[in-house]
């Protein structure tokens, strides 16, 4: 078997656009050999500046809609006012412990299907518990320095890139911005050979 490819996933938890990718992006994982490189940014970064999410809000909350509808998934959005800075930091230790894919699932499920705000550390720990991630490692990274400053070198080495809003997806020097470019990247992994059959 050939080495892994290496898809860096730039991600932002307030995004809704990541929320349906939290649902479609996993084939790029278990159907062919590649190595996630998980890139989680935090606050505003690779979002629309306040301002004009604000005027975006009622389009995309359409649009999204429709996405949701056609996966037959629920969708509750959350309060507006919400920062995914820590369910970034917590999915950083996740990651660290194996669990990045239950997190990642479960916190997009309680923000997108349930409405609940997930920059509230209480939540977060509630998601913790149900995926087996220990409570007080979990508190601990919440508070972690280390893990905040990741986020921001997430987000610098996104500029760096021309990352310009997420999901990103980024193999080689192709990079493929929008839930809805999931079958380019499929289709790239082929071209690649990188198939696991």
């Amino acid at each position: 078997m050939t080495n892994p490819i290496d898809v860096k996933l730039f991600f932002n938890f307030r995004s809704p656009y990541c929320y349906l990718a939290s649902k479609t992006l996993w084939p790029i994982v278990d159907e062919f050999n590649t190595n996630l490189i998980w890139r989680p940014v935090g606050s505003w970064d690779l979002r629309s500046s306040p301002d004009r999410a604000k005027n975006k809000m009622p389009l995309a909350r359409q649009d999204i809609a429709r996405f949701t509808k056609r996966l037959g998934i629920p969708l509750t959005p959350p309060p507006p006012t919400t920062d995914p800075t820590l369910a970034g930091i917590g999915s950083l230790l996740a990651e660290e412990k194996g669990l990045l894919r239950p997190y990642l699932i479960e916190v997009m499920r309680k923000e997108w299907a349930e409405g609940q705000d997930i920059g509230d550390p209480k939540v977060l720990l509630t998601v913790g518990e149900l995926i087996g991630l220990n409570r007080d490692e979990l508190s601990a990274a919440l508070d972690s320095t280390t893990y905040a400053v990741q986020l921001e070198r997430n987000a610098e080495e996104a500029a760096t890139l021309g990352v310009i809003g997420v999901p990103t997806f980024v193999i080689g020097e192709q990079i493929f911005w929008g839930q809805d470019r999931n079958d380019f990247v499929l289709d790239e992994l082929r071209e690649l050979r990188a198939s696991r059959c």
